[in-house]
């Protein structure tokens, strides 16, 4: 009797162990089949590639020839696909929008992909010139008046011209019309000559190829889903930094992110918000030089405050949009205020103070931490800020630069 009954307590705890882990495994697969689509997202673009709806420089590798290929999937959101990528003898980031552009709405999702319209402009019979005017007001509704917007528009119709023949096409102008309402996009042609900006390299409606970033993360490592269930979140945050690089080239990387607020604050075409700050968007190149890995989230500033002045509001917590950009709430209005409270910089500091401080030399230590506890106090409304801004900024630049110029690291 005691035999059997140990028996069945083991056999009961063995069936118990498989069926947990088949569950596991079952809603980790359904998770990655959501995130990973793309399949999927290849075969919408190439369905209207063959029907002559879209076109561009990356089209008929995708889908004529199948030189490009999708790798290994990056994707965090199942709207937003990313993949490693091969293109000929080259590799690359690929970037698919499974739905719409995200708008700038708080409280709902971006709605599904509406495939009958999502290349529906320009319509046919569009001159280059109507073309031209269109983009152009485009520019002027997210940008305003700053900069040359003229100059920015003759850009995108270089660009547009996919296979280089001198003119622009109306499936040309159709992918290019789509790409133009993502974000990450516009940003990428206005840093297009910036080090911290990933290259662009080739598009197909609103896919696009971006050059391949060796590291795709600030710090941490990859480890197997199943071992991150059995991890706490304090813990994987600590372990993250164990697994980063030399302090000299952690520097070199910080200088990196410091120069790219520079690029993103106050430029010829106005102020970009970045609203989420996040390790994961963050990437490096075998030189230790920043890559921006992620930039779907970085916004024009006069984009975000017309949408949300006239948000309405309980508390300060319904204006917050992405995880960093936060207003407050007017209590006598109840709408939400148009100045964002933090500035990039104190963002980035906040993101880099651990990881600066772990192992940095003990002569700059105390200065180092100081910079950084003052740049993270930084805030918007502040007297003087951008006076304060640029002070910040360039001490922390110098501070590091002179701990590591003469390094091999540098």
């Amino acid at each position: 009797v005691r035999f059997s009954y140990m028996r069945m307590k083991y056999l009961f705890i063995s069936w118990l162990v498989v069926f947990i882990s088949s569950w596991v495994m079952y809603v980790q697969y359904s998770t990655y089949t959501e995130l990973c689509r793309g399949h999927d997202c290849r075969k919408i673009i190439c369905d209207k590639y063959k029907t002559g709806v879209i076109d561009g420089s990356a089209c008929s590798s995708l889908c004529a020839k199948e030189t490009l290929y999708f790798g290994k999937c990056l994707s965090t959101k199942p709207n937003n696909q990313m993949y490693l990528g091969i293109w000929g003898n080259l590799q690359g980031v690929i970037k698919c929008q499974m739905e719409e552009a995200a708008q700038l709405h708080f409280d709902t999702d971006p709605e599904p992909r509406k495939e009958t319209v999502l290349f529906d402009k320009p319509t046919r019979g569009t001159t280059v010139e109507k073309f031209k005017e269109m983009v152009y007001g485009l520019f002027k509704a997210k940008l305003g008046e700053q900069g040359n917007l003229s100059e920015l528009v003759n850009l995108i119709l270089s660009f547009a011209d996919g296979n280089k023949d001198g003119r622009v096409s109306l499936p040309e102008a159709k992918s290019a019309w789509a790409l133009l309402q993502l974000d990450e996009f516009l940003l990428m042609v206005i840093l297009h000559d910036k080090e911290h900006t990933p290259k662009l390299m080739g598009f197909c409606g609103d896919l696009y190829v971006t050059e391949r970033v060796e590291y795709t993360s600030l710090y941490g490592i990859s480890l197997p889903w199943i071992i991150e269930l059995f991890i706490p979140s304090g813990f994987r945050r600590s372990m993250d930094q164990w697994f980063t690089p030399s302090w000299p080239r952690k520097a070199k990387i910080a200088i990196g992110l410091l120069e790219f607020v520079e690029d993103i604050f106050h430029g010829p075409y106005g102020n970009f918000l970045m609203c989420d700050t996040s390790a994961k968007n963050l990437g490096y190149n075998d030189k230790y030089d920043l890559k921006m890995m992620d930039m779907r989230k970085i916004v024009p500033e006069m984009n975000l405050k017309e949408i949300i002045k006239d948000r309405q509001c309980e508390t300060d917590l319904d204006c917050i949009y992405g995880t960093d950009c936060r207003t407050l709430c007017d209590q006598s209005k109840m709408r939400c205020s148009t100045e964002v409270i933090q500035p990039n910089l104190a963002k980035a500091c906040q993101l880099l103070k651990d990881y600066l401080l772990r192992g940095a030399p003990s002569d700059i230590h105390e200065e180092l931490e100081k910079q950084l506890y003052l740049c993270i106090a930084l805030k918007v409304t502040a007297n003087q800020m951008e006076m304060e801004h640029s002070l910040i900024l360039n001490n922390l630049k110098t501070l590091l630069w002179k701990k590591i110029s003469h390094t091999n690291d540098s």
